[in-house]
């Protein structure tokens, strides 16, 4: 039976308290509101909890990293990244950037990632990168993929951008390539307004990053003997990340294991709660040697139920239950590179049912026991009354 009194549920909704508003405020009070203490500290915190050999260095977005990254690698006119058909178009557009083509390959059903079975036909004499996306905070199979890349002597790019907090088999994701990306736009695990990390194993691409992301200016005003004299030994980008925002991300990062415990919680009382609904599948979820960074929850739906998704949706929104999807469409359908590079609109079949027939539902830690508990007396009628 549908629930009598109509509850909001939004998709996300940032996690913020009076921590986040008196760091705000502090900088604020201060004389310093770019490339200062807030910034480094958070790059140190961040390192701290990814794990040893993480370097990082903060950003103006998700975005920026993978930009940055490809930039720094030397990748550009006449090479071919590899990239996932089931992903935002920022991780094609960073590639696109820099002169490079992406080429996209399909997903595996099961948990919308690369897989290095799928990869290693698209590997041509022009391939430089792999693009890897852990989908929904979803590991890939980092193990085979980084031995593919070594066997061809490929760069490995991850996208966490969802996937704070995920790890294959006890090493952070982010930690297996040559370089990655996070995001903290707004919906995302923790947020600073807008800004991401860079992150790689590697110092020397760290140093190299950091000069790059401030106009390629060789000192921080607070490393000049003269103020206002520096020089400017390469080209440059203004990428930085603000004192404010940092300042944002630190307490949100303090209670980072908080977060993820509770979408933990929420994802496995949902999933339980639609697992006897007909023609439905939950994308990922725990396997063994890896551990979720829980974002959302991707629900499949086949048969009708698939034909009629955008009904479901409407049906959801209007009891008041956020919903999204994870994507709208495959990347290569995207006017932009359908239209450029003529991609055929049903080459991706398993990208194709994601997008074309899935919902994503909220977990994130604005939301409750009792309100997984709305979300599925919502969902069920509305299942069961299509699938009769």
């Amino acid at each position: 039976m549908m629930p009598s009194a109509i509850r909001s549920i939004p998709f996300a909704k940032p996690w913020i308290t009076d921590a986040e508003r008196q760091a705000v405020a502090k900088v604020l009070e201060g004389p310093i509101l770019a490339h200062g203490p807030q910034s480094k500290a958070f790059e140190e915190e961040f390192a701290a909890f990814l794990g040893p050999g993480a370097h990082c260095v903060s950003v103006s977005s998700g975005m920026a990293a993978l930009h940055l990254a490809y930039l720094d690698l030397g990748i550009g006119p006449g090479d071919e990244v590899i990239v996932p058909a089931q992903t935002h178009t920022a991780t094609a557009h960073a590639v696109e950037l820099v002169g490079a083509k992406p080429v996209f390959v399909d997903c595996d059903p099961a948990t919308g990632n690369l897989t290095a079975d799928r990869i290693a036909p698209a590997i041509t004499p022009r391939t430089r990168a792999i693009s890897v996306v852990h989908f929904l905070g979803i590991p890939c199979a980092m193990a085979e993929i980084a031995a593919l890349a070594a066997r061809h002597g490929l760069k490995v790019i991850e996208d966490c951008a969802l996937a704070l907090g995920a790890r294959y088999q006890g090493t952070h994701v982010g930690l297996f390539g040559d370089a990655a990306c996070f995001s903290f736009y707004p919906v995302k695990h923790i947020t600073t307004g807008e800004g991401g990390m860079f992150v790689t194993r590697h110092p020397e691409l760290a140093a190299s990053v950091r000069l790059i992301r401030g106009f390629g200016v060789d000192r921080s005003y607070q490393e000049r003997s003269i103020p206002g004299m520096y020089d400017v030994p390469g080209i440059g980008l203004n990428y930085r990340m603000s004192e404010v925002a940092a300042a944002l991300g630190r307490p949100q990062l303090k209670r980072l294991e908080e977060n993820l415990a509770r979408r933990r919680e929420n994802f496995l009382q949902l999933r339980e709660g639609l697992a006897l609904l007909p023609d439905l599948r939950i994308i990922g979820g725990k396997t063994d040697g890896t551990e979720v960074g829980y974002y959302c929850m991707s629900v499949l739906f086949g048969g009708v139920l698939g034909a009629r998704r955008d009904e479901i949706v409407v049906a959801l929104n209007a009891a008041g239950v956020g919903t999204s999807i994870y994507y709208p469409h495959p990347v290569p359908r995207m006017s932009y590179y359908r239209t450029k590079y003529g991609y055929p609109s049903a080459g991706f079949p398993n990208a194709e049912a994601i997008s074309d027939s899935s919902i994503a539902l909220p977990i994130g830690p604005h939301i409750g026991s009792s309100d997984v508990r709305y979300m599925i007396d919502v969902l069920t009628p509305i299942i069961r009354k299509i699938s009769a």
